[in-house]
């Protein structure tokens, strides 16, 4: 294809790996965190729920790089990402001391919300063994060199968890760069993680590094705002919906500050309540805006995820069609359906996107 030159798949293990942290997500189901006495378990991670959906919707061969405490509740990650096709064998496996003083898997419990209620999450990742990775921990000309991958993903929120993550992304993208390997980032600004690590300021100096050497990059409006300090013209002050004259405007900037972007899709959210949304996606290559279908008063039933299932949606498209036209299109398609089951993953089927790509409806099938 013209915009990416990716490699063949003959030449490389797998298509897609990702870096980032996978936490144990505790789910109330319909009700609240705060009075609830069940929760459904689950597995995410912004980086990591981009490989499970190439896999599990897309069919597509994929590993996740990340780190656990060796305890029982790593296995129990372990087991999820495996339910979900992932292969675990870069998973960094790190001594458990007992109580979680020195090390420890992260939980996020995270409820949906509902009308005006919106959705919550409540992290407690504070000192896991993914935070605590560093430079060097990682093989990373094994990973890239030896067994190949064609497109490698990691992102803002594995890049804030600690002091040390930003040299881990660095080093895995520059080892992917040597190696021939698209790189791309999900910028997903999370205003929490950086409150104690330097707030906007620090996320703005280091996604501005990472930036350098990215091939396509991927966000919404405000993760190029606050993680990368770019304007948008023509939006109203809370950022409700991106025209496309803002849009251009902002990616304008972008590509001359960052010639090395090839492709960069923009993920567009209007939220009239936590269940009614209007969604869509915009991406930019070769000088050329494309805009996905929109999806006017989407039904949300679970918002969380829905970016990632852009992202893997808009990559899958990259790789197997070369038409960002269409790329785009699968990556809104992904994040729509993605949004209508519970829990951060796609539980969507590739037939299910390309049906609804091309207008189909939502009646039942029999």
């Amino acid at each position: 294809m013209s915009i990416l030159n990716i490699k063949p798949k003959s030449e490389c293990l797998f298509d897609c790996i990702s870096l980032g942290e996978i936490m144990l997500r505790l789910d109330p189901g319909e009700g609240r965190i705060r009075n609830t006495r069940s929760f459904r378990a689950w597995e995410g991670g912004g980086e990591y729920n981009v490989t499970r959906g190439l896999k599990k919707c897309f069919g597509m061969d994929t590993a996740v790089v990340t780190s656990f405490a060796d305890n029982d509740v790593g296995y129990l990650l372990e087991d999820f990402i495996m339910q979900g096709g992932v292969d675990t064998r870069y998973i960094k496996w790190v001594p458990y001391d007992g109580i979680g003083r020195n090390v420890r898997n992260g939980l996020n419990f995270t409820e949906r919300g509902f009308g005006v209620r919106g959705a919550l999450g409540v992290s407690d990742r504070a000192n896991t063994a993914a935070a605590a990775l560093k430079k060097g921990d990682i093989d990373w000309d094994t990973i890239f060199g030896k067994h190949g991958s064609r497109w490698f993903h990691t992102g803002g929120i594995f890049a804030a968890l600690s002091e040390t993550t930003p040299d881990v992304v660095i080093e895995a993208v520059k080892t992917a760069k040597k190696y021939g390997t698209i790189v791309s980032y999900d910028l997903n600004y999370r205003p929490s993680l950086w409150k104690n690590f330097g707030g906007q300021k620090k996320a703005q100096e280091v996604n501005r590094e990472i930036a350098k050497y990215i091939d396509v990059m991927i966000g919404n409006e405000e993760d190029f705002i606050a993680s990368l300090g770019f304007e948008v013209e023509g939006n109203d002050e809370n950022l409700k919906e991106l025209n496309l004259d803002g849009y251009k405007k902002m990616i304008n900037e972008v590509v001359k500050t960052y010639p090395n972007f090839k492709v960069i899709g923009t993920t567009l959210r209007t939220v009239h309540t936590a269940t009614i949304n209007d969604w869509s996606a915009m991406c930019w290559a070769e000088g050329e805006i494309y805009k996905a279908k929109d999806y006017n008063g989407l039904e949300i039933m679970d918002r969380v995820g829905g970016g990632d299932s852009f992202a893997s949606g808009f990559i899958y498209g990259l790789m197997t069609t070369g038409d960002p036209e269409k790329a785009v299109n699968y990556g809104a398609a992904h994040g729509a359906l993605a949004m209508t089951t519970p829990g951060d993953t796609s539980m969507a089927s590739l037939k299910e996107v390309e049906n609804l790509m091309s207008g189909g409806s939502a009646r039942v099938v029999r």
